[in-house]
């Protein structure tokens, strides 16, 4: 039998219309135990149909902050109105919403089939809020003194839904004061709609997030240009999330430079590319 805890609503950040970051707190327990990476199913009743929905958030927050659990999340209105999003973009600070516990297997792999350590630099590529694992990657590798190298590519529609950015860039220059040998963190976003007047005082990377992926003419990609080396299988792992085109996307360009999956990982047990989709 499903036990639905309760929590609520203590500060609900929008961003835009249709874009915020939810954070909510158990009411009556701690901050439950979870792995970075790992997401929260949250209920929420639906007048309209008298009964309790459920769905399933990644955490943006990690798992070391014990004081409230954080959620990055789209009001999801075409075709369809979605039954939890609705609820919560209707929701107010001081609701309470149900909610079952942590799960889930993004998570961050520290160990080779092996058995040695995973010392591979971290490229993480979000699209929309398909961000929010790899702030709580961020968060965690920071707080527990990682010392490899993390990237973070984040891409988006327009300037105003780049959540974190501002987080994410201390992170980096916070990397750029210590030095790489104690964090060695990187942030780049891309918007895809540049030419639009929201964009028109955007002067980054410009295309979807797997841009950063591509080469031509044998070059770098923008990626191995921001690092200053060649990605491959023996010095790179890849996470990504997002929209499946934005995933599949990833992987066309990543499977010819022999790059491969969890899901179809080698007899060996090996595999450098570890994806959550939706959509």
């Amino acid at each position: 039998m499903v036990l639905d805890k309760k929590a609520t609503l203590t500060n609900i950040y929008r961003s835009k219309e249709d874009l915020a970051i939810f954070r909510l707190v158990p009411n009556d327990e701690l901050v439950p135990q979870y792995k970075t990476g790992q997401f929260i199913t949250i209920g929420m009743h639906v007048p309209s149909e008298n009964k309790l929905v459920r769905r399933p958030y990644t955490i943006a927050s990690h798992p070391e902050n014990r004081k409230y659990i954080e959620l990055y999340i789209r009001w999801f209105r075409k075709p369809l109105f979605g039954r939890v999003t609705t609820q919560l973009f209707n929701a107010k600070e001081g609701n309470e919403v149900m909610w079952l516990k942590p799960t889930g297997a993004f998570t961050i792999n520290d160990k080779l089939p092996n058995g040695k350590n995973d010392e591979r630099r971290i490229v993480c590529l979000g699209g929309g809020t398909g961000l929010a694992p790899f702030v709580s990657y961020a968060q965690h590798l920071h707080y527990i003194g990682d010392k490899r190298e993390i990237i973070v590519l984040h891409g988006a529609s327009y300037v105003d839904e780049l959540g974190y950015r501002e987080l994410l860039t201390n992170l980096e220059n916070e990397s750029l004061d210590k030095g790489k040998d104690k964090w060695n963190f990187t942030y780049r976003a891309t918007i895809s709609r540049p030419n639009e007047k929201p964009n028109e005082s955007w002067n980054g990377h410009k295309g979807r997030v797997e841009t950063f992926l591509t080469s031509k003419n044998n070059e770098s990609s923008d990626l191995e240009k921001l690092v200053g080396d060649k990605m491959i299988p023996e010095n790179t792992t890849f996470y990504l999330c997002g929209w499946k085109g934005t995933i599949d996307a990833c992987i066309d360009l990543l499977d010819p430079e022999g790059f491969v999956t969890e899901r179809k990982k080698r007899n060996d047990g090996s595999f450098e590319i570890k994806y959550e989709s939706y959509g």
